[in-house]
């Protein structure tokens, strides 16, 4: 290659203002003398914000100490975390036994994370999670191995919330696809059924099917028989998450082209082999963002459970803040509540992202 060649192509390179840093910001900042405005204006405010947050959070702030030592400090006091870790996390789980529910969360996220990889989509990856499944169900409730039993009225904290969202995603999921394909039916019955199922659910607020699940539903039980109020609060969010679900997988049907069916008719397939091998593994692709956006919703929306009484993580820190001792900081308690959910939510969210490149075939 000649100097001359060489020349020339440093020649063609693109201008430094249009690539890395500089490019950037170019690009997304001050692309336009409005965004430069506007992109000005939010420094300032950053610039302004930022010195006292950080003094309050990390300068004048205490991590470990008591909660008279607090009283006399401007700064943040996040020592009211690590003094009520436990009751946050584990609420009013017995002491002595909190090994069970740690280690019950810990085989879930390993599960989760070891479910990740898509070449481990086996019939060996269901076994693996039902044995799990009862693993975990036995570790929380107890009754053998010498394990006390704890009555679902105990569990609380996060475990409550990874259950409670967890089981909700799971069932949910199935149950919302077989409500899409329902409402789509050709069969005036099922469709019918299907339809106002979705928009009746779909009505009403989350919070009214807790309601309804946790003070209503009893008094139409026979006398003398009752239903666990865990497992009636984890029915709510799965009925009203499936009808969700089903409307953006039924999107995600309708955005298929009619040449699909008509090319899985030519191979002979009938309804259920089109359906699971042709359709439904594009429709659910295309719906990926959606669902996890609503999949994300249910994780955030088991706080609600604190207005039937179920002491979640949400509720087991308003209950640490109900002690005078730690009463006033509450900044801190929920700062660290959120960063809580937002580990959990970017995980999924992460996740999701990644799934979604692996599927795409380009078009």
């Amino acid at each position: 290659m000649t100097n001359a060649t060489t020349a020339k192509r440093e020649q063609l390179k693109p201008p430094i203002s249009n690539i890395g840093i500089i490019g950037w910001l170019k690009t997304n900042l001050f692309s336009t003398w409005y965004n430069s405005l506007l992109s000005i204006i939010m420094l300032g405010m950053l610039a302004l914000m930022f010195p006292p947050v950080f003094q309050w959070a990390f300068v004048d702030s205490l991590w470990y100490s008591s909660a008279e030592a607090c009283r006399n400090i401007e700064g943040a006091c996040w020592s009211v975390v690590p003094h009520n870790f436990r009751f946050i996390i584990l609420g009013f789980f017995p002491e002595g036994q909190e090994w069970r529910p740690i280690l019950a969360m810990i085989l879930l996220l390993g599960l989760v994370i070891y479910s990740k990889e898509r070449s481990r989509w086996k019939k060996s990856l269901a076994w693996l999670w039902l044995v799990n499944l009862v693993v975990m169900g036995t570790l929380m409730y107890g009754g053998v191995l010498g394990m006390p039993v704890v009555e679902t009225s105990q569990w609380s904290g996060l475990p409550l919330t990874l259950v409670l969202s967890f089981f909700g995603m799971v069932v949910a999921y199935p149950m919302g696809i077989f409500l899409a394909l329902g409402r789509r039916s050709k069969m005036p019955a099922i469709k019918t059924l299907c339809v106002v199922y979705i928009e009746m659910i779909r009505g009403v607020p989350l919070i009214s099917l807790l309601f309804m699940s946790s003070i209503m539903f009893p008094l139409f039980l026979p006398e003398g028989v009752t239903i666990d109020k865990v497992l009636r609060a984890l029915i709510a969010i799965i009925l009203f998450t499936a009808a969700y679900i089903a409307e953006v997988v039924r999107g995600g049907l309708q955005a298929m082209p009619r040449g699909q069916y008509e090319a899985a008719d030519s191979l002979g397939l009938n309804y259920s082999q089109t359906m699971r091998l042709i359709i439904l593994p594009q429709a659910l692709k295309i719906v990926i963002p959606p669902s996890v956006g609503i999949l994300l919703s249910v994780f955030k929306d088991t706080s609600l459970v604190v207005i039937i009484a179920l002491y979640d993580v949400l509720k087991t820190t308003m209950v640490t803040l109900s002690n005078p001792e730690w009463a006033g900081y509450s900044k801190e308690s929920y700062i660290f509540l959120a960063l809580l959910y937002f580990a959990f939510c970017y995980a999924m969210s992460s996740y999701s992202r990644r799934l979604e490149k692996e599927l795409h075939t380009g078009h």
